[in-house]
């Protein structure tokens, strides 16, 4: 399996999700600077009219304070970045935001919600790799077509947006003919989880949930508590909310005034990631999370988390080369 040069000097082989509104340029330096992949969508760099580009600003703050500790720790350099895109046609930024991350040389791009040349194209002319998302084979295999260097494998289980398919499955079937870059996502969040991504064959892990329950994350203190109180069973999987299906928090939903095992279908059609869209009041606090929150027992700094799993990662790690060992 073929790791490109840009990610093949990680802590762990660990990319952190982007994740819609709560991760920002904290989240992001943090992250990076503990040695792994930080990331965000493009447009949680919310803007009003007549103000200055909010992109800009944090790709320039990102770029400047990794450049600055890379100086003072040549042998411990921070990991890469990326910027999540989504491809989608109510997207009407999308231009333009990828012109501002191929000025401002963005090493990592991750592709979502519809696969385009011209966007792998951008990242490919300054330098960058592009990693599409996907949920199935299918999707897979026109990601690729469509000049993708790597895939992100989306599997049943994940925060927010998820697909259905046994992660088992769906590594299964993208390694019969792919053998680039892949991270795989689906109830992730340990180091033990980490290890078994890349027993499956994937090379990286991609990991969202438990970073909402960090300091830095851009989220509401009661959202990091449900994310710490929850386990597997409190999550449910719907696509009313955007329109694209989905892991969410049940308590946040009941809270809400519904019944989150009754909830009702929406039309895919109706779809929008616009990034002046708005959600029904009542809405407001429905919050994505994926299965893996039961190992989130606490809100901690990002780099103490990354700490917890490089400690999990390696007992893990030992504990199989054991058990092999005995095997044997």
């Amino acid at each position: 399996m073929s790791v490109p040069e840009v990610l093949s000097k990680l802590r762990l082989p660990l990319i952190g999700s982007p994740l819609f509104i709560i991760s920002n340029p904290d989240l992001v330096i943090a992250q990076c600077k503990a040695g792994i992949v930080g990331s965000f969508p493009a447009l949680n760099a919310r803007e009003k009219e007549g103000e200055p580009i909010e992109l800009v600003r944090w790709l320039t703050r990102i770029n400047e304070e990794l450049d600055k500790y890379n100086q003072a720790n040549p042998d411990t350099p921070a990991a890469p970045y990326a910027v999540n895109q989504i491809v989608h046609r109510s997207n009407g930024r999308l231009e333009r935001d990828v012109e501002l991350c191929a000025k401002h040389n963005v090493p990592v791009w991750i592709t979502s919600l519809g696969a385009q040349e011209w966007v792998n194209e951008a990242a490919h002319s300054c330098g960058g790799i592009s990693m599409h998302d996907v949920i199935n084979n299918k999707f897979a295999h026109k990601a690729i077509e469509k000049g993708a260097d790597g895939l992100i494998a989306v599997a049943a289980g994940a925060g927010g947006h998820a697909g259905a398919l046994s992660p088992f499955a769906l590594v299964q079937e993208i390694r019969e003919w792919f053998d680039g870059p892949l991270a795989l996502s689906g109830s992730i969040a340990s180091g033990d989880a980490i290890l078994a991504a890349q027993a499956m064959g994937a090379d990286f892990a991609y990991i969202g949930s438990a970073f909402i329950a960090t300091e830095e994350a851009n989220a509401v203190e009661g959202y990091k508590k449900m994310i710490v109180d929850s386990g597997a069973s409190d999550i449910v999987y719907s696509n009313l909310f955007t329109g694209v299906w989905g892991n969410y928090l049940k308590p946040s939903i009941a809270a809400a005034g519904m019944d989150p095992d009754n909830l009702e279908v929406s039309d895919p059609s109706a779809m929008n990631f616009s990034e002046g869209r708005t959600k029904p009041k009542s809405w407001k606090e429905i919050w994505g999370a994926g299965q893996g929150v039961g190992s989130v027992k606490e809100v901690l700094p990002a780099a103490k988390l990354v700490e917890r799993f490089a400690a999990e990662y390696d007992a893990a790690k030992a504990r199989l080369n054991g058990t092999l060992a005995k095997a044997g």
